[in-house]
């Protein structure tokens, strides 16, 4: 098996690369777990019959752009125990699993060697039910992220870091939650999501819409 970082010269070059095959933020519709996207919607972008939305302008989008990289230094600093590295427009794909990629916002090497994925999650707290989605685990749309970033980069856990804000009366409340997820915990949901993908990947092949999938657990 091989694993290999690729790297893009702008912005625009990596977006163009990342729409060729599924990547990290695709995964979640594939099995049903994304609330903005299903499985068909995917599809029809993945085939060229439907533009995705760009919200790329979006307000929140930007700012978790523009926080990741200071969220990457705090945990850094927070966590000096990890070597922790970034290239800027990277995108990691691994032979065993041709139809992926994964654009990884970090990642680390503990004391041992090993390797970890680093996801840095931003969110607006607007109602309470968005909260509850924190508390002692992690949303599944970015469990599922994480799930696919460890197989694609083969890696032995991810570290997920994710700033809650809540604004009251025009002044951000600021909450930091860190969750750990060890591979060799979640190796057979890796299993279902990676067979599961590759399953798309061949409906795209075909030209084949898969049936819709609806919200289910994993």
């Amino acid at each position: 098996m091989a694993v290999k970082m690729l790297t893009f010269d702008s912005r625009e070059e990596w977006l163009k690369g990342r729409g060729r095959t599924i990547g990290g933020s695709d995964a979640s519709a594939v099995i049903g777990l994304n609330r903005w996207k299903s499985n068909v919607d995917l599809f029809l972008e993945k085939t060229g019959q439907k533009e995705p939305d760009d919200i790329s302008e979006k307000p929140y989008v930007k700012y978790g752009n523009d926080a990741e990289m200071h969220l990457r230094e705090l945990f850094r600093l927070d966590f000096p125990q990890y070597r922790v590295e970034y290239v800027a427009n990277n995108m990691w794909i691994n032979d065993k699993y041709p139809w992926a990629h994964y654009s990884a916002d970090g990642w680390l090497f503990d004391e041992a060697g090993r390797l970890g994925v680093l996801e840095i999650k931003t969110t607006e707290i607007l109602k309470s039910m968005q909260k509850e989605k924190w508390n002692n685990r992690v949303p599944d749309n970015y469990f599922v992220q994480c799930l696919h970033g460890m197989a694609v980069m083969d890696a032995e856990c991810c570290w997920l870091k994710g700033q809650l804000k809540t604004v009251f009366e025009g002044v951000p409340y600021l909450q930091t939650r860190h969750y750990c997820i060890e591979r060799s915990e979640v190796q057979d949901q890796i299993d279902y999501l990676m067979q599961e993908e590759e399953k798309f990947w061949l409906s795209m092949q075909k030209k084949e819409c898969p049936p819709l999938v609806l919200p289910d657990v994993i």
